[in-house]
Order: structure tokens, then C-alpha cells, then sequence
């Protein structure tokens, strides 16, 4: 048998701790489980454990972030109008919970204690309202997608309104089954493609500083990214294509819209998510993201996916690329790519209009 590497034992050592935690978690729930046991049923020491990961909360939001992305696809019928692409969504969503006539098997729902964890610290909440406020965009996106060019225009505030409510089914699904029906549910989400949100207003979106923000400056180096997923898709990312790449600290996520509205039609948008601490944040990232996304593709044709495309960008090599090579939560900074190289590039508040804009 062929010796492994480095990062191959690297990698199996922490798929084993991945699994004994989540069996740990599943049989105690977050607060009463103990990393001396996790490392105890992996067969490893605790430095091991610590080794891989930082803490409980991040070995936690790992076998979350990893139970998300292996989920199986829920199987609905594709929506060909908001109306019924947002009921598919939502039945895809829906499909996922407990049900009242499920019989309890002594363990804990694995997500029982995310929000209760994001609630207790103040790290956490920005990065998931950011998180939550990037879901919206993308099932916006998507909803206008699937309306086309004669649409109701903006979709992101029903968008929020759904997953609000998907949200609190879930929480109340897990608290007191069979509280509402969920083809309620579906049927109350549906009806959201024909409210008229904002007060009569409609979905209006005017941020007040973009008519202030600074031209990009004009570049004129080789883009050379690297390999990297579309976490929108779960395939490669069109990274070398002519288009914007924005890279997001956590804290300033909802700025990719900037780039979406202003870029030209037919440019690739990829939001890049960068922390200053992803030994934790990372993996609520790729958390929130894979939730909303593994719904999405079921629930609308691949023609009407949302034209953005998001990375995961851990390491901070996607974003070394774009010339940001220290990054914080509070990162804000767009290229402009064309013919293989960037041509215009900006940062701080506004970077990304300013780069799609150039």
C-alpha cells in the first residue's frame, strides 16, 4: 500500500474527528459534549483535535458546515415563474424537517445550537446577518432570473421574507412538532411572488453612497487566480472569465450587490469570502451558503440560477491574487477582469460598484 502524504493523513485525520464529533454532538448536543470524548472515539489525542481545529464552537460549525454541503438534493419540480419557483423552494426547504410522526431517537438535531450560539456571541452575529443578507441576494437573483426582462424587477426583499419564514419553521419544526402544516408553509412563500413589499414602494434598492464613490483606478496586470469551487453551483469557478471578482470580508457581504447591479450584462460577478478569523467563521459560511443553495438549484431551471457566482476563500489565496493579501471581516475590495487581465481595481466602501462601473 502506497504511503500517504502529508495532507492526505492531514486530511483523514480530520475526517476522523469530524465523525466522532458529529456523533457526539447528535447523542449530547453541543453544550454537554466534551472534545476528551470526541478525541477518545476518533482514537487521537486531544492535540489532534486541536491541532485540525480551534475550539468546540469551531469543530461544531465544521460537521454543520459538512452535513450541509453532503446533504442529498432535494427532489421537487423546477419552478417556471416566481409563484412557483418560490413554492419549489420552499417544498425543498420544507422537505428537509422533522416531521410530528417522526419517532424520537434519543439524539439532538445536529443544528439545534446554532442559533443559540450565534445569539450568545457578538463575533458571530454580524457574520450571519451578512451570511443571511448574501442567501437573500441569491434567491433574489434567482427569482428575477426565472421572471425575465418583463419581471417585477428587485426580488431580495421577498427573498427575505422567505427565508425568514423557512427559517422559523425550521426553528419551530425542531421545538414543537407539528405546530403548522408545512404545506402552509409552501403555500404562504408562494404567495410572497405577488406582495407588494416596502411599504407600496416596491423592492427599492438606492444605497446613498454610490453616487459619491471614487472612480477604479486603471490596472493592467496578468489575472492569474487559482483553482477554486462556485459554491452557488459545486463546480469550478469561472474565475478567468471576462467579469467582477469582489473580495468580502464577512462583515461587508451584502456589497456584492453593488457589483451584480452595475456590472454589464453576460459579466461573470463572483464574490470571494474572506475572514479574519475563518478557523470558525469559514465554516459558517459555507453553512449558510450550502442551506440556501442546495434548494435553489432543484427549485429553478439552471437558466435562471443567479448570475453569481460565490468562492470560499479560507486560505486567502483567491484574494492574493486580486492583490489583497491581508484580509480582515471588514475586506472590501473588486477587480475588474478582461481578456485575462485586470484592468481596474478598488477598495474600501463602493469597491464594487467602482469596479463593475470601470
Amino acid at each position: 500500500m502506497a504511503r500517504l502524504t502529508r495532507a492526505q493523513a492531514q486530511e483523514r485525520t480530520r475526517e476522523r474527528v469530524l465523525a466522532a464529533a458529529r456523533t457526539e454532538f447528535l447523542e449530547r448536543g453541543f453544550r454537554d459534549a466534551k472534545i476528551d470524548i470526541i478525541a477518545e472515539r476518533a482514537e487521537l489525542t486531544r492535540g489532534a483535535v486541536y491541532s485540525n481545529f480551534p475550539g468546540k464552537r469551531a469543530l461544531y460549525l465544521a460537521v454543520l458546515a459538512a452535513e450541509a454541503e453532503r446533504a442529498p438534493i432535494p427532489q421537487v419540480v423546477p419552478g417556471t415563474t416566481a409563484r412557483t419557483a418560490l413554492g419549489a423552494f420552499a417544498r425543498a426547504w420544507v422537505g428537509r424537517l422533522p416531521l410530528a410522526t417522526d419517532d424520537p431517537d434519543g439524539t439532538t438535531p445536529l443544528g439545534a445550537d446554532l442559533v443559540p450560539e450565534v445569539l450568545a456571541d457578538e463575533r458571530m452575529r454580524t457574520p450571519f446577518a451578512q451570511l443571511m443578507a448574501l442567501d437573500a441576494i441569491l434567491l433574489g437573483l434567482a427569482l428575477e432570473q426565472v421572471d425575465g426582462p418583463s419581471g417585477a424587477g428587485r426580488r431580495v426583499r421577498a427573498a427575505e421574507v422567505a427565508l425568514t419564514t423557512l427559517h422559523g419553521a425550521g426553528q419551530l419544526a425542531a421545538a414543537a412538532p407539528g405546530f403548522a402544516d408545512p404545506f402552509d408553509v409552501v403555500t404562504a412563500c408562494e404567495g410572497l411572488a405577488d406582495l407588494e413589499l416596502g411599504s407600496g414602494r416596491g423592492d427599492e434598492w438606492a444605497p446613498p453612497h454610490l453616487p459619491y464613490v471614487p472612480h477604479a483606478r486603471p490596472a493592467g496586470r496578468a489575472w492569474e487566480p487559482p483553482a477554486a469551487v462556485d459554491a452557488v453551483r459545486e463546480a469550478p469557478a469561472r474565475l478567468a472569465d471576462d467579469g467582477v471578482v469582489a473580495v468580502l470580508g464577512l462583515h461587508r457581504l451584502v456589497a456584492v450587490e453593488e457589483a451584480v447591479r452595475a456590472a454589464p450584462p453576460g459579466s461573470v460577478v463572483t464574490a470571494v469570502l474572506v475572514s479574519g478569523e475563518p478557523g470558525e467563521l469559514a465554516s459558517l459560511a459555507r453553512l449558510v451558503v450550502a442551506d440556501v443553495c442546495r434548494c435553489i438549484r432543484p427549485a429553478f431551471p439552471e437558466s435562471a440560477w443567479p448570475r453569481l457566482q460565490v468562492v470560499h476563500d479560507e486560505t486567502g489565496a483567491v484574494a492574493a491574487a486580486a492583490g489583497e493579501r491581508v484580509v480582515s471581516d471588514a475586506t472590501e475590495a473588486a477587480v475588474r477582469i478582461a481578456g485575462g487581465r485586470i484592468v481596474a481595481q478598488a477598495e474600501g466602501r463602493g469597491a464594487c460598484h467602482a469596479a463593475a462601473s470601470a
